[in-house]
């Protein structure tokens, strides 16, 4: 379409000029006051030229933008499709829980799994919004009646014009050939009905020209507002996006930075006499003690299950050896730092801070239980 409408530009380039010289030989009635001598309507001319330019420059532009917010969307869909399948993944991970040295790793694997689930929510948000709020109002447009009946009246503006051409040319000839002849009745009443219809599609064409400019030019501004308008609805929803996604790994980082840090941190070193030693009871693994005195008293609980958090390696007799990830089934909690409790076949105390209480146990993990 580009290339014909060039050379449709060359012939009436080629046709005006011969028409000038024409013109400018004979020296006809229709040169300052020519139809296309005229500087209104040269500069008419000009500026729907330019309109048309630029409005098909716009339409590009925005026909650019809807292909490539079609494109984010889909990319933006398996990257949505992708990333709950890790969410999903990272759900089963933690609440199976097979690790059998402690739970930070499911912990983790949950709170991932949990912002995951929102970042991809926050994803499907943006790109739903970029379909209503950017492609489809700019799809519209394109495809829109204004743009298209504007473009009709500069194409039907543009198509009387070279008809206003030819007929000036012919309009020269005959006053030519007037002049060169004496001339009869007849090719006067010609030339006069050719120049009768010049004038007619020169008042034609200027009005249907301003039509056209007025449409073109209205059409100019509407394509530049809403193709601004799109573009920073685009940026505001990507920029709300990503700074809602910044808050959500934010928040994830503080939780699993915590965890590790309470995993990694080392146990307090045991300070000699800093901890009074466990109550006694009348049978510990078989060995009977003197029964607790009035300090010694303990708080009789119902039994529970705790899993070792870390490791603790009994002093005495009475107390309990326990390595970390060991279930236990916790019988009394002391009122001074210490519980009782059974683990693999064997009875005893341990420090109460050492265990993590537990909801259940798994099945891999009843054996060392009893």
């Amino acid at each position: 379409m580009d290339a014909i409408r060039k050379q449709a530009s060359k012939l009436r380039e080629q046709v005006a000029r011969q028409q000038q010289a024409v013109m400018k030989q004979f020296g006809g009635g229709y040169g300052a006051d020519g139809a296309f001598a005229d500087e209104a309507e040269a500069q008419q001319h000009s500026k729907l030229e330019k309109l048309y330019i630029s409005t098909r420059a716009a339409k590009h532009f925005q026909r650019d933008i809807v292909r490539g917010v079609e494109g984010y969307i889909v990319t933006g869909s398996k990257q949505v499709e992708i990333g709950n399948k890790l969410c999903e993944d990272g759900k089963k991970y933690g609440s199976e829980n097979t690790c059998t040295s402690g739970s930070t790793l499911s912990k983790a694997a949950l709170c991932f799994a949990k912002a995951r689930s929102l970042m991809e929510k926050e994803r499907g948000n943006l790109l739903k919004a970029m379909g209503t709020q950017v492609a489809e109002p700019l799809r519209a447009m394109v495809m829109g009646a204004p743009l298209e009946d504007a473009r009709h009246l500069a194409q039907r503006y543009d198509r009387m014009r070279q008809e206003a051409e030819a007929q000036a040319i012919e309009v020269s000839k005959r006053q030519m050939k007037l002049r060169e002849t004496s001339g009869n009745g007849d090719m006067i009443s010609r030339l006069e009905a050719a120049e009768s219809k010049l004038q007619e599609l020169k008042s034609n064409m200027g009005v249907l020209g301003k039509e056209a400019v007025a449409a073109m030019t209205a059409v100019e501004a509407q394509q530049q507002r809403l193709t601004l308008q799109r573009l920073i609805a685009m940026v505001e929803s990507e920029r709300s996006y990503h700074q809602r996604v910044l808050q959500i790994l934010d928040q994830l980082e503080r939780e699993m930075v915590s965890e590790r840090q309470r995993i990694e941190g080392a146990p307090p070193p045991a300070v000699e006499g800093s901890m009074p030693p466990p109550p006694a009871y009348e049978e510990v693994n078989g060995i009977f003690m003197r029964n607790p005195t009035v300090a010694e008293l303990v708080e009789t609980v119902e039994f529970f299950l705790a899993e070792a958090i870390q490791s603790y390696r009994a002093e005495s007799e009475t107390e309990l050896n326990l390595a970390a990830g060991d279930y236990i089934v916790v019988r009394k909690v002391s009122n001074n730092g210490w519980a009782e409790g059974e683990c693999r076949g064997k009875a005893g105390w341990f420090p109460y801070d050492y265990i993590e209480k537990r909801d259940r146990v798994l099945a891999s993990k009843v054996a060392q239980v009893f």
